[in-house]
């Protein structure tokens, strides 16, 4: 939940990294049942402004007992029963709120994974596993129900390290909401809190790229580029923009990884070259520039980009193995295209005629005998001239 345990699920891959995959390379969860917005979950004890002609009147949530579930999805993997009312559906969170909660997860056997009191996060930009996004905006304030939700609304066939939750876990959810404030400006904000707001969205996304959540991480990389990228209206520090760049050309280079896993080809190729037009001898952003230009088809390109990258790190064997294995790949390439033009334009020599170098020769004899014979004429006319004029 929190930036810390996220980043812990990093244990998906074994054995060494280069320094083009660590820290920042990072089966998409199913979008088909996500809705804009979740279905509605009708008034669950009204609220005290009710007028006294509703007193006497019950809702038919009222009416209805509160251990009743209710399908988020309709699909029976993510599931909310109210067990305390809350204050009413006016008071239900949105979208880019800060809520806040009491929160505890336990496996279905009951084993406890972690309690987390006072515990804060934004409403709908993936803070946090999707069954929390999706069932608090469900809430009302003050409420409290228990939520269970599949492994593939919870942490996946991957589980995680830290809370310790093993793969393809059901989880057991018990939620208070406490609180709901609009997210602050971030124009506003000390460019100090705006830089751990930038890095807490990137580690954000990276522990949903971990997990194989592509399109959630290219979404958790948008949220952070679009806070470091905010104008400020306040004053800030040279280094501070320093640090602010840096997190912004992070994000580039994350948000092309987790395009490139989705074949968006196009996007990654657009986020690259931004990151290197705010920092010109990025290696990442070379490497995965390069990445995309070779499967875009465009070998020359890339092998010209690779090159550059292995200049400024010509130790790097991530580089070397992937510059090798793109010139074999063009060397093979341009030999197909040769081959192919060769029987386009059909070859001379395979054609079972043989050139006759007598015919040339003859002609070659005839225009000598006829240059010979000119001569000849040409000098006996002048012969017999001078004869004429000495008589």
């Amino acid at each position: 939940m929190t930036e810390g345990m996220e980043a812990a699920e990093a244990g998906r891959k074994s054995g060494h990294t280069s320094l083009l995959d660590s820290g920042e390379d990072f089966e998409v969860v199913d979008e088909e049942d996500l809705d804009d917005e979740p279905p509605p979950l009708e008034d669950a004890g009204g609220g005290p402004e009710r007028s006294s002609s509703e007193a006497g009147r019950k809702t038919p949530d009222e009416e209805a007992p509160l251990e009743e579930w209710l399908d988020v999805l309709g699909n029976g993997q993510l599931k909310k029963k109210v067990t305390a009312s809350g204050r009413g559906r006016a008071s239900r969170p949105v979208k880019g709120q800060n809520v806040r909660i009491d929160l505890k997860t336990s496996l279905m056997d009951g084993t406890v994974v972690e309690e987390q009191p006072d515990f804060s996060f934004t409403l709908g930009d993936g803070d946090v596993i999707q069954a929390l996004d999706l069932t608090v905006q469900l809430m009302e304030m003050g409420e409290k129900a228990e939520i269970q939700a599949d492994a593939k609304y919870a942490y996946g066939d991957r589980g995680s390290l830290e809370p310790a939750v093993p793969p393809n876990a059901t989880l057991s959810l018990e939620v208070e909401l406490l609180e709901a404030t609009d997210a602050p400006d971030v124009e506003l904000l000390p460019p100090a809190e705006k830089i751990a707001l930038a890095s807490r969205k990137r580690e954000r996304g990276n522990a949903h790229y971990q997990r194989g959540d592509y399109a959630f991480a290219v979404n958790s990389y948008s949220i952070a580029l679009q806070i470091a990228e905010s104008s400020s209206k306040v004053d800030i520090r040279p280094e501070e923009e320093d640090e602010l760049l840096d997190v912004k050309v992070k994000c580039l280079n994350n948000m092309a990884a987790s395009q490139l896993k989705l074949d968006h080809y196009e996007a990654a190729l657009k986020s690259c070259v931004s990151a290197l037009q705010h920092q010109p001898d990025n290696i990442k952003a070379l490497f995965r520039m390069g990445k995309v230009l070779s499967l875009k088809g465009e070998y020359t390109e890339a092998i010209q980009t690779l090159r550059r990258a292995l200049k400024l790190d010509p130790s790097n064997k991530t580089i070397h193995a992937e510059l090798s294995k793109l010139v074999k790949k063009h060397s093979e390439q341009k030999g197909a295209e040769q081959a192919m033009y060769k029987k386009m334009l059909g070859n001379p020599s395979s054609s079972g005629s043989t050139p006759r170098p007598a015919a040339k020769s003859s002609w070659a004899l005839s225009w000598k005998w006829l240059f010979g014979a000119t001569a000849m004429a040409i000098g006996g006319v002048a012969l017999s001239v001078v004869i004429a004029a000495r008589n």
